[in-house]
Parts: C-alpha cells; sequence; structure tokens
C-alpha cells in the first residue's frame, strides 16, 4: 500500500497486524494518527480531519488520561445538571469508569475497550440496566470531550450497550391498596400514603409538597418541586409543573395535618421533619413503610414506587383515557406512559369491546 497521498494529504499505510494507519499533521503542527480496519475506513476518517484541521480545528487532548479527563468533567457538569444527576455520573464515574478505563489516553481509546468494559460488567453480575446507565454516562462525557476539542469522535457511539430487559411494572391490586389504605389510618403519615396511591404523585414529589401548593377549595394541588438528600429542585421536565385534581379522600386525609400545622404556626412543608425540613426519604421508607407493609399484610419486597403504578393501573383499568393519566403522572410525553403501562393497555379493549355492542345495540 502507498504511504503517501499527496502534500498536505497525509499518508496511509498498513501495519504488521494489519490494522490501516492514517499520518497527519494538525493545526498545530503536531502529527497525529487515526486507524481503521480498511483503507476505506481510514480514507473516510483522515478526509474529516483534514476538512477539521484546515478550518482551524485542533485536536489535542494534552496527552490526559480517561480518568483525569472524568475528573475534570465532572467538575464542570457541577452546577449545571440537576445536583441527583451529578451525583449518578460521578457514582458511574468512580464505581466503574475510572477503575476500567481510567489508565488508558483519552486520544487512544477506542470503540473495542469500551465494548470490552460493557462485557466484562455484564459477566461481573451488573444488571443490563446498570450498564446501559454506564454508556449514557460515558457517552455524555466523550461527547463534551468532541465539544471541547479534545478528541475528534465519540468512540461510545461505536459502541453497542445492552438492552435491558423490561421490568415489570408491580402494582397493588385493588383489595391490597385498600388494605393498605386501612392500616395507615391514623398514622403520622396517613396522608402521604392516601396521595400515593390516589395522584401517583413521586416520592419526591410529594415530600417536596408545602401547604401553600393545595387549594382546598378547589379541590386540588400544585406540583412545583421535587426532594432528593435533602436538595429541593423544580420538576424535571415542564409536564412535571402539574395540578392535580384531590379526591375527597385525599382532602379527607389532609386535613387533620393541616389543622396541626396551623395550630403550630407552622404551615410549611406538608410532611416536615422534627427540625422543620422535608421529611427523608429513606427515613420514611425504614421507619413508616416497612412497618406499614407489615400491619397490612403486604410483601416486604413492595415499594414505595409502586403506589405510583398502583394509582396508574388502577385508574386505567377503571376506563380513565390515558392522556388524563399521562398529565396526572407528568409524563413529558404519553407515548412514555403508552410504553410504561403497556401490559394493562390490553385488558382495557374488554370495556371497549363491550361499549361498542352497546353503542350499536
Amino acid at each position: 500500500m502507498g504511504r503517501k497521498r499527496g502534500n498536505g494529504e497525509g499518508s496511509v499505510y498498513r501495519r504488521g497486524d494489519g490494522r490501516v494507519v492514517g499520518e497527519y499533521k494538525d493545526a498545530n503542527g503536531k502529527r497525529r494518527y487515526v486507524s481503521g480496519k480498511t483503507k476505506a475506513e481510514v480514507l473516510r476518517k483522515l478526509r474529516q480531519l483534514l476538512a477539521d484541521r484546515d478550518g482551524g480545528i485542533a485536536y489535542d487532548s494534552e496527552n490526559l488520561m480517561v480518568g483525569a479527563y472524568l475528573d475534570r468533567w465532572l467538575r464542570a457538569m457541577r452546577g449545571s445538571v440537576r445536583q441527583r444527576t451529578w451525583e449518578r455520573h460521578e457514582q458511574v464515574v468512580r464505581l466503574h469508569l475510572r477503575p476500567t478505563l481510567g489508565n488508558v489516553r483519552l486520544d487512544r481509546l477506542n470503540a473495542m475497550q469500551v465494548q470490552a468494559v460493557y462485557g466484562s460488567k455484564l459477566e461481573g453480575g451488573l444488571s443490563p440496566r446498570t450498564v446501559e446507565i454506564v454508556h449514557a454516562t460515558l457517552h455524555k462525557a466523550l461527547k463534551q470531550a468532541v465539544g471541547w476539542t479534545l478528541i475528534p469522535r465519540n468512540v461510545a457511539e461505536a459502541a453497542t450497550p445492552p438492552r435491558p430487559v423490561g421490568r415489570e411494572i408491580r402494582a397493588l391490586s385493588r383489595e391490597q391498596a385498600r388494605a393498605l389504605l386501612d392500616a395507615a389510618r391514623g398514622d403520622a403519615l396517613e396522608a402521604f400514603y392516601v396521595l400515593a396511591v390516589t395522584t401517583g404523585m413521586r416520592n419526591g414529589e410529594l415530600l417536596a409538597l408545602q401547604w401553600r401548593d393545595v387549594d382546598f377549595d378547589a379541590g386540588t394541588l400544585r406540583v412545583r418541586r421535587s426532594v432528593f438528600n435533602g436538595t429541593v429542585n423544580p420538576p424535571k421536565t415542564k409536564a412535571g409543573n402539574r395540578t392535580i385534581r384531590l379526591t375527597g379522600m385525599a382532602v379527607a386525609a389532609l386535613e387533620g395535618p393541616r389543622r396541626a400545622a396551623t395550630r403550630a404556626g407552622d404551615p410549611g412543608w406538608v410532611f416536615p421533619s422534627r427540625s422543620g425540613t422535608p421529611l427523608s426519604v429513606h427515613n420514611v421508607h425504614n421507619r413508616s413503610w416497612k412497618p406499614l407493609l407489615r400491619r397490612a399484610g403486604l410483601p416486604p419486597t413492595t415499594r414505595m414506587h409502586d403506589l405510583r403504578h398502583t394509582c396508574a393501573t388502577l385508574l386505567l383499568s377503571r376506563g380513565v383515557p390515558v392522556k388524563v393519566v399521562s398529565e396526572m403522572l407528568g409524563h413529558g410525553d404519553v407515548a412514555i406512559t403508552l410504553s410504561v403501562y403497556q401490559s394493562v393497555l390490553p385488558h382495557m379493549q374488554d370495556s371497549a369491546a363491550k361499549a361498542m355492542d352497546e353503542a350499536l345495540s
């Protein structure tokens, strides 16, 4: 294979191991290399790199290792994303990316190395969903590296993350939901559980409720914020900022706590801790939820988040339009609701067929 391609166009040659290598000088005059399996692949990459060079773009990762780059990326990300999102990225970097790819030079990282990490994580017992999150974090970090002109392309795009197995929705039956609410009667957090079942709100949204969000005259509440690990944030999406109409049961459950808050002169958080801050979801889970499950005779594996699914499935099974349920849940698109609760929807065809018979009989 000929080495020279012409003045200013770099050179292409085949190494002893069979890989094809392209060599060129960047905008700073530094010698750079790109490799591939075929001459056509390398020429395609080389053309793009030369076009970038001629446009004044100089890729220079300063010999950064992947680990050092990820640390810089995390520092740059802090404050520009939600705290919970940053903590998830930091955890992925610390537990999965830095130990496996940290000592690889950023400009020499390739898709095969990334793919090997995914495979080793799966073999080590990590779930496909968790490996997918690892991929998403790495992809996001490398996309920023491309944006900062540290590297010419995002190699994570050429790697294939595992497809997570769809997790079955676990929801309480109508009888189980009634048993839970019966067991919660008189509990300090009775209103929390009633709202969870009847509104489908997320745990963080419930714990971030303030009395000014509840309109007793109109029988509605407004979801304006969420709390996680003590940090209060606005809803993640525009759809998350929503108004929900309350059931009579929910209004009645809120009346007692409202009177108590008014007497105490503290009409702030609906579910406050002793220090006056929103309750911690971990404390609610350990100190209230687990004992409640035992009193209600429900499986100990039942999650608090399952009450959100319970609300959705009860409404859908009773023929409430998917669009209405989607708005209550705060989904950004009705397609999300259809995807999550697709197992419930086929059963609704029975009532649809019956309704058609009645309409035409």
